[in-house]
């Protein structure tokens, strides 16, 4: 077996989990490689160093992501194209995504050793641009979102879906979200929560200019494109968080993507539990 380890090398106790679990799955004879930013930051010489262009679809059996959601969506982005199953360890805030406890690592890794795991597949989101290459992945679990790169005025967001003009936004921005990104930005601009299993996409508009104007839910294999028009002729392209300035020429294409990431849930728990417990409802 082979376990890549990610971490958030930026937090404190990041290190020693990460050397605490490389040598309890080194004693269980699992080979161990670690990401370049965890081996440059805490010098772990003595493990390969995992680089997604040497690696093929087989070849690594589960990655370990050591933080909060933040941290699993970079990891994501990194082992995506190759498949290979996610457990998020939660050092974070609320943890929809990495969500197995950081309290004890033993009982983890006897799970995951024995198989006893389930594997949850989410859809993801892919851009790509007019005669333009972003310098990020261009996949995202999360969101997609165009936003304005002042701070003085909003920009104009021409809509179509499926080739067919929809809407003009006039707003800071809008969010192009997954359901599994429902909870996240979505959810912090007023969009609705969308349990994960369903099929769909939601557009929600930043600091919409109309009041008459809502989120809107549509089919998860319809196209969307976006022409961005900005008084400072650029704007800001935020893929799960990764984030580029642009100039207003660069439009955007926007489909369901064809990889899925698979998320490993060590628990028996829904998604309508974990609503409850990190987002407090009925209390």
């Amino acid at each position: 077996m082979v376990v890549a380890i990610f971490g958030n090398s930026l937090k404190s106790n990041t290190s020693k989990t990460v050397e605490k679990l490389a040598q309890l799955l080194t004693e269980r004879q699992v080979k161990v490689v670690v990401s370049q930013e965890l081996c440059t930051a805490f010098n772990l010489l003595d493990y390969p160093v995992f680089d997604p262009k040497q690696w093929q679809i087989g070849d690594i059996d589960m990655a370990l992501s050591i933080g909060g959601d933040g941290t699993f969506l970079t990891t994501a982005s990194q082992v995506g194209d190759l498949n290979i199953p996610i457990l998020g360890i939660n050092y974070g805030h609320l943890g929809f995504l990495a969500d197995a406890p950081n309290s004890d690592l033993m009982p983890i890794l006897d799970v995951l050793l024995s198989g006893k795991y389930t594997i949850q597949q989410r859809m993801q989101l892919h851009v790509s641009c007019n005669d333009f290459t972003l310098e990020t992945s261009p996949n995202a679990l999360n969101e997609i979102a165009a936003i304005k790169a002042g701070i003085n005025s909003m920009i104009k967001i021409d809509v179509s879906l499926n080739g067919q003009p929809f809407h003009t936004y006039n707003a800071d921005g809008l969010i192009v979200a997954t359901p599994t990104g429902s909870t996240a930005y979505n959810l912090s601009v007023g969009g609705p929560i969308v349990v994960p299993h369903v099929n769909s996409i939601i557009l929600s508009p930043i600091a919409s200019h109309s009041l008459h104007i809502r989120p809107i839910i549509i089919p998860a294999d319809w196209q969307i494109d976006l022409t961005v028009h900005s008084r400072t002729n650029n704007y800001c392209v935020s893929v799960d968080g990764r984030s580029q300035v642009v100039t207003s020429k660069v439009k955007l294409h926007i489909q369901k993507a064809e990889n899925t990431i698979k998320l490993v849930q060590l628990r028996n728990s829904s998604f309508l539990d974990s609503l409850k417990s990190k987002l407090n409802w009925g209390i």
